[in-house]
């Protein structure tokens, strides 16, 4: 049987595909027609279409008529998707098969000496992750800064970690305020905490940073946004999972939608506005921090102005100092 590749489905989809649909519309094609003739213009298409059965030779009136593509595509898609389906299970056994090695270099001692810190660069970084995921067995420990993603990109993720989760991972994320806002971020969160992961939100900003089973941390690096940096160390690992304790301890949960939750998170964003603004921040360094978007940030800032009755930004500054305000007072008045 023949074979057909991308160079045949080029030439099916470019120039067999018309010439078919211009023979079944005339009923047929002369055999003395001098685009198909030896050299002619649709010569290849016209015997890839013979080759394949698609028309055949009428000798009683000498012109090739159309066949019905429904017996064809069965003969020549089938032993395609059979290929695809031998070769998709070979890979799956490979890359079981370089798990299997990587889990044991990872858990090798010289691991954590010689490569105690990599680092990863491009479309490697979620192959890597992908595999990392498979192997963690009790903790995942992510912080997401970012609120933005993309459904699609969310939606992945939630098959994923949902997975993670049902080997019985205790899987815990951290995301900023600002992500309640996003119906998507919702939605991801409810499809991971019904299956017993847990979601909170904090006002600070803070990096993006993954840590799995307390043995391997993955964060981004400081100046180099498509590269990730993954510690080993179990100091530095160590170290990084408490700051995300830490800052856990502070945050709330994703999933209350209480009344006077939601007013303690408008106050904490507020307090953090005000920080800001005291600091001399610039506004997009302000709006990154609070995870919100310049305008949204500004919007903050009108509304301090109006709070505080100032018309400038100055003297939004002088009226806070003159009353003694430094942004921390929430804080204060939790502790």
């Amino acid at each position: 049987m023949a074979s057909y590749g991308p160079e045949q489905r080029a030439l099916f989809e470019d120039d067999a595909a018309k010439l078919y649909d211009e023979i079944c519309q005339l009923g047929g094609i002369a055999s003395s027609d001098y685009r198909i003739a030896d050299g002619g213009e649709l010569r290849g298409a016209f015997d890839l279409l013979a080759e394949m059965g698609l028309i055949s030779y009428d000798s009683e009136q000498d012109r090739w008529a159309p066949e019905d593509p429904a017996g064809v595509q069965s003969r020549i898609v089938s032993p395609l998707s059979q290929e695809a389906s031998k070769l998709l299970a070979e890979s799956s056994q490979w890359n079981t098969v370089f798990g299997n090695l990587a889990l044991s270099f990872r858990r090798a001692p010289q691991a954590s000496t010689s490569r105690a810190i990599t680092y990863l660069r491009g479309p490697v970084i979620n192959d890597f992750l992908e595999q990392l995921l498979t192997e963690c067995e009790e903790e995942l420990l992510t912080a997401q800064p970012e609120t933005g993603r993309r459904p699609g990109v969310l939606a992945q993720a939630a098959l994923r970690d949902i997975a993670t989760v049902e080997r019985g991972v205790k899987m815990r994320t951290l995301y900023q305020h600002s992500a309640r806002r996003s119906s998507a971020t919702h939605k991801y969160v409810a499809a991971v905490t019904a299956q017993g992961a847990e979601v909170r939100t904090l006002d600070e900003f803070f990096n993006r940073m993954i840590v799995v089973d307390r043995r391997v941390a993955v964060i981004p690096h400081q100046d180099q946004s498509l590269v990730a940096v993954i510690v080993r160390e179990p100091a530095v690992v160590e170290y990084l999972a408490d700051v995300f304790e830490r800052s856990w301890a502070r945050a709330r949960p994703f999933t209350n939608r209480e009344t006077s939750l939601m007013k303690d998170i408008a106050s904490e964003q507020r307090a953090m506005t005000m920080r800001m603004l005291i600091e001399g921040h610039a506004d997009p360094v302000s709006a990154k921090r609070l995870g919100v978007s310049p305008r949204t940030y500004a919007g903050y800032v009108a509304d301090l102005k109006a709070e505080y009755e100032a018309e400038t930004r100055f003297q939004l500054g002088y009226t806070m100092g003159r009353l003694g305000v430094s942004g921390q007072e929430v804080e204060l008045d939790e502790d």
